[in-house]
């Protein structure tokens, strides 16, 4: 990987950023993840469904989007909300039928977008088939799950180690039926597989070859740090974060998380999906250390999910923190590998929530002109926010297990909102007043309706950057980043044959003089392309000097060279 500090002089004492050449054959689009529930009822039921998502697929076009990722759809009790799997090969009726999702597939294809699906390979429901079967010890089935017998303490049967549940309490749970513990690393009724069998390797590897024979382009595989655990059982050393042994940070997960074989388990999907023609994606949700999670590039996926806008970035952050963010990523990246930025999803707040707006646009601005796959979680291109949800209208069962004084600090459901359309009924979600969850109360300014109106809207700027996104003279344009000061970073993207682009944020509570000549190649005089706060200072379509250029509080200006011949491409 060709990465470079670069330090020049200039304003500050000290410039800081970094030089990154894309290689040949880096993956560049732009992937949107819809939460169905959420993003348009098609029959008036409250919930959104797939007839839904292709009366709306023209946004998409719209937007430069040129994939999309959908949370689970299959059938399912939906204690998890989709993510307890009881048949890995159905539609749930909530979300419509096989048909319905066929002409989504075939819709989306006619306008060049990429589905993919969200693969759950960790565990199932325990209304499956199979996990009913395995209660019973039906061979094979028996040694479908992970079973132990526990162990014996003071005469008294206990689970067979301190292994904690990411819902708190034991990952273990008895059954009768069985004289057994099964392990579960989510909600009890999500039991884990066991990937030790076999016959679980072929059925897994059936569901994937199942939806790609349907024409899928791809998986965004959920939870794949958990897949295998150590076959010996034993307890795991204790964190010293908390003294409470129901708390998931009570014990370090080295038994139970990135175990080898299930590094080992990628190549075999990856030969899977690569006896299809057409290139099928591979993405892993892997929330890691850095070695452990860099690994995963190195047997056969397109990329671990780059979670470090969400952890690593704060209310408080300046641009050095974005600048951090940006360079750890490639620093750590195998040579030749893709990077990705994810910026959201439905398990953490949204980004303006998290960071406030003019930070959010800055990260909005930095990620869309990063080489690479941006993420983008439904509503955060219109700049939704969380909404407050009553205990009486809680359905997360991450919430509901906290209870009513703790919930506010557990509960997805502010982030899991119907999409913000327009200001008429339910957001334009529904034609029902009354939705799975409640409609942000901000709806009636804070739509796409709206904000399509204005020129300094979060959706203008969205669609300004993903137009850039697309073009494929930016897609092998050279990037370089600068911190100009505290609360100003730059991103350029440089050709040599067909301009360049420049973006700079200030997210800053004041004005902020700028000199772009730290940028090696940059001409004398730039073009504004876009300006999100509008005045005299940075009128749209002007020329500008670079020695001494105004970046208004709270902004973010986008110049381009002269010669930029792909910003309409």
């Amino acid at each position: 990987m060709r990465v470079a500090i670069a330090f020049c002089v200039a304003v500050l004492p000290l410039v800081i950023g970094i030089t990154w050449n894309p290689p040949d054959n880096i993956v560049d689009f732009s992937l949107y993840q819809i939460y169905p529930r959420s993003y348009k009822d098609s029959d008036g039921n409250g919930i959104g469904d797939l007839r839904g998502i292709i009366e709306r697929l023209d946004h998409f076009t719209e937007s430069n989007v040129e994939a999309v990722w959908l949370s689970p759809i299959y059938r399912s009790p939906m204690v998890d909300f989709g993510y307890d799997i009881s048949n890995y090969k159905e539609i749930d009726p909530i979300f419509g039928t096989m048909e319905d999702f066929e002409e989504l597939l075939k819709a989306a294809h006619d306008r060049n977008l990429s589905v993919l699906m969200d693969f759950v390979p960790n565990h199932t429901s325990d209304q499956h088939e199979w996990f009913q079967k395995s209660l019973q010890g039906i061979p094979p089935y028996d040694s479908y799950y992970v079973w132990h017998a526990g162990r014996m303490e003071n005469g008294v049967r206990v689970p067979p180690n301190n292994w904690v549940s990411q819902m708190r309490g034991s990952a273990w749970q008895w059954k009768d039926e069985r004289q057994a513990y099964y392990l579960h690393q989510f909600s009890i009724q999500q039991p884990d597989l066991n990937y030790y069998s076999p016959d679980v390797r072929r059925e897994m590897k059936d569901v994937l070859k199942f939806w790609l024979d349907k024409g899928v382009d791809g998986f965004r595989v959920d939870a794949m740090i958990f897949l295998y655990e150590d076959k010996r059982f034993l307890n795991e050393p204790l964190s010293g974060l908390t003294d409470d042994p129901n708390d998931y940070d009570y014990t370090v997960k080295i038994y139970t998380t990135n175990q080898q074989p299930t590094y080992d388990i990628i190549p075999t999907w990856r030969q899977v999906l690569d006896k299809y023609e057409q290139p099928k994606y591979l993405m892993l949700e892997v929330y890691s250390n850095v070695s452990d999670t860099m690994k995963y590039y190195h047997y056969g996926a397109d990329f671990p999910f780059n979670f470090y806008t969400i952890t690593n970035l704060t209310r408080n952050s300046n641009a050095a923190d974005i600048q951090y963010v940006v360079e750890s990523w490639y620093d750590n990246m195998p040579e030749g590998c893709t990077p990705n930025w994810v910026t959201g999803n439905h398990d953490q707040h949204r980004l303006i929530s998290r960071l406030g707006e003019p930070r959010a646009r800055a990260i909005t601005t930095t990620v869309l002109l990063l080489p690479g796959v941006i993420v983008t979680y439904y509503g955060e291109e219109i700049g939704m926010i969380d909404e407050y949800i009553s205990w009486e209208d809680t359905v997360d069962p991450e919430g509901c297990r906290a209870g009513k004084e703790h919930y506010l600090t557990s509960s997805r459901d502010p982030e899991r909102t119907p999409f913000q359309w327009d200001d008429s009924v339910s957001a334009g979600f529904s034609s029902n007043p009354h939705t799975w969850l409640p409609v942000n109360e901000d709806y009636k300014t804070l739509n796409l309706a709206h904000e399509k109106k204005e020129k300094n809207s979060y959706y203008a700027l969205y669609e300004k950057l993903s137009a850039l996104k697309r073009s494929q003279y930016l897609k092998e344009a050279m990037l370089v980043t600068k911190v100009l000061d505290d609360y100003v970073f730059a991103v350029a993207r440089e050709t040599e044959d067909h301009g360049s682009v420049y973006a700079i944020s200030n997210f800053g509570d004041t004005d902020s003089i700028v000199d772009l000549s730290v940028f090696d190649n940059i001409p004398s005089k730039l073009n504004v392309y876009y300006a999100s706060a509008i005045s005299d200072i940075l009128p749209w379509e002007s020329v500008i000097q670079i020695r001494r250029v105004t970046i208004p509080a709270g902004s973010v200006v986008i110049l381009t060279t002269p010669n930029a011949d792909f910003v309409t491409d």
